[in-house]
């Protein structure tokens, strides 16, 4: 069963599109504590989710998560728990099955969510934001993002250590954010994060990691070959007569 939440804070609630059920009555599982003990080494990543609409999203989401190496995905609202209820099966995108094993949390707060020594870093159209191609990401980030028909609270925003915009025309779909913003983190720091996690790097990390079907491969460009005309003019060339000073004086007796 999905975890449920309790009512939103953290002015976190999508006023256009507020969900009630009865049906959601499981606990809330823990948040914070669980989060804080995935901090233990240099470098944590963490995705936080402003009430998601879509499971088609968050499927998505799960899936960047594994391929970028995210540690935990935190969500608030109940709109993504109730539209996967609807049919798990048409919305299965993270065929990874990332889902199994990083977890995705439903949380009344994600502020109180937010493990110690991690940066609050907002995802979002926000005027006076930083461009994502200026930013430097921090070594352990908790990245909030809105929901796709809304954006992130400014209760959030005015408690973010920075606030970043993707600079595209128009805005791009909610996974697709995720997968640009966990991307610029991977490059920009490529070097000590190659192989991910699993030590590997190359053509070994791309045969882990490609599709069962997926069997090309960049050919070697062969030399080029010179035309049989060069050929046979540089096969004369070296042909070398013999000079002068090759020739043998042989001095017979009287």
């Amino acid at each position: 069963m999905l975890p449920s939440v309790m009512p939103m804070t953290d002015n976190e609630q999508v006023t256009n599109t507020a969900v009630t059920s009865t049906e959601v009555t499981s606990t809330e599982m823990p948040s914070a504590e669980f989060a804080c003990e995935q901090t233990l080494d240099a470098s944590a990543v963490f995705i936080g989710l402003v009430n998601p609409k879509t499971p088609v999203n968050v499927g998505g989401i799960m899936r960047a998560s594994g391929c970028y190496g995210v540690d935990g995905v935190f969500y608030t609202g109940r709109r993504y728990e109730l539209a996967a209820r609807s049919g798990a099966v048409q919305y299965h995108v993270d065929t990874k099955d990332a889902g199994e094993r990083i977890p995705l949390t439903g949380v009344t707060s994600l502020l109180a969510s937010i493990p110690a020594d991690t940066k609050l870093i907002c995802v979002d159209l926000v005027v006076g934001a930083t461009p994502l191609p200026d930013f430097v990401h921090p070594a352990k980030a908790f990245y909030v993002f809105g929901p796709e028909d809304g954006t992130i609270g400014q209760e959030i925003i005015d408690k973010a250590d920075a606030v970043v915009y993707v600079p595209t025309v128009g805005c791009m779909n909610l996974a697709a954010s995720v997968n640009v913003l966990l991307y610029d983190r991977l490059a920009k720091s490529h070097r000590e994060a190659a192989s991910l996690a699993s030590n590997i790097s190359g053509d070994e990390l791309i045969r882990q990691s490609r599709d069962n079907n997926n069997r090309t491969r960049v050919k070697v460009p062969r030399a080029p070959r010179k035309p049989r005309h060069a050929e046979a003019s540089s096969l004369e060339s070296s042909k070398v007569e013999p000079s002068s000073s090759d020739s043998s004086i042989v001095i017979t007796a009287a």
